[in-house]
C-alpha cells in the first residue's frame, strides 16, 4: 500500500520499510544533500531548514551539504510539527540527545531513531489502540541498539511511543480537515 514517507513529499510502499530506508541512504550516495535538495524532499522552504539551524535544533551542514543523520532530524522535526510546538519536539529529543547542535551526546543516531520510527509507523494503517503492541512493536524496531548509557534504550523507547501518538494525532487531524473540506465543497 503506497503512503508517504513520514516528514517527505516521497511516496513508498507501506509494507516494505526497509525498502523506504534504502530510498533514503541512496539519496546521501554523493556525499550529502544541499538545502535546496532537503526542501524539495521534505516540502519544506529552504529558509526554514536554515532557520533550525541557526536556532540550534541540528548541527551545522559541512560544506554547505547535510548528513542523512542531519537529514533524518529535520524529518523527525518536520513530520511532528504540525502535532506539537518546537520547544516540545526539541524537548523530546533532548531527553534522548542532549544538546541539539551537538551530536557527540547522542544517546541515539537520529538515523537509527528515524528508521525506528518508520519501522513501527509502517505497521499502523488504523488508530493505535493498544499500547502493549505498540510498545512492544517498539522495542522490536530497536533491537538492535546498543545503549551508550544505562537507562539510555528505555528514554528512546519513551521518545518514540511520543513521537507516534503524535504523528497519529497530525494524520488524524488532516484527516478531520480534510473530510470538512469535502464536507463543505458538498454544500457550495
Amino acid at each position: 500500500m503506497e503512503w508517504t514517507i513520514p516528514g517527505t513529499v516521497l511516496k513508498a510502499d507501506r509494507d516494505r520499510p526497509e525498502a523506504m530506508q534504502e530510498q533514503i541512504r541512496s539519496m546521501f550516495l554523493a556525499g550529502g544533500m544541499v538545502r535546496s535538495q532537503v526542501a524539495t524532499v521534505t516540502g519544506l522552504e529552504p529558509h526554514a531548514v536554515q532557520n533550525w539551524v541557526k536556532r540550534g535544533f541540528l548541527s551545522s551542514p559541512v560544506d554547505k551539504r547535510y548528513t542523512c543523520r542531519q537529514f533524518c532530524r529535520i524529518l523527525l522535526i518536520n513530520m511532528l510539527k504540525n502535532a506539537l510546538p518546537m520547544e516540545k519536539i526539541c524537548g523530546l529529543l533532548s531527553y534522548i540527545n542532549g544538546k541539539l547542535e551537538d551530536e557527540s551526546d547522542d544517546c541515539i543516531d537520529d538515523t537509527q531513531l528515524y528508521f525506528a520510527f518508520l519501522q513501527v509507523a509502517a505497521t499502523y494503517e488504523g488508530e493505535i489502540t493498544d499500547h502493549r503492541l505498540l510498545q512492544e512493536n517498539i522495542r522490536n524496531s530497536l533491537a538492535d541498539y546498543e545503549e551508550p548509557i544505562p537507562g539510555a534504550k528505555e528514554r528512546v523507547e519513551q521518545v518514540l511511543e511520543i513521537m507516534l501518538v503524535a504523528w497519529w494525532a497530525s494524520q488524524l487531524q488532516n484527516k478531520a480537515q480534510q473530510m470538512l473540506a469535502e464536507l463543505t465543497a458538498k454544500g457550495e
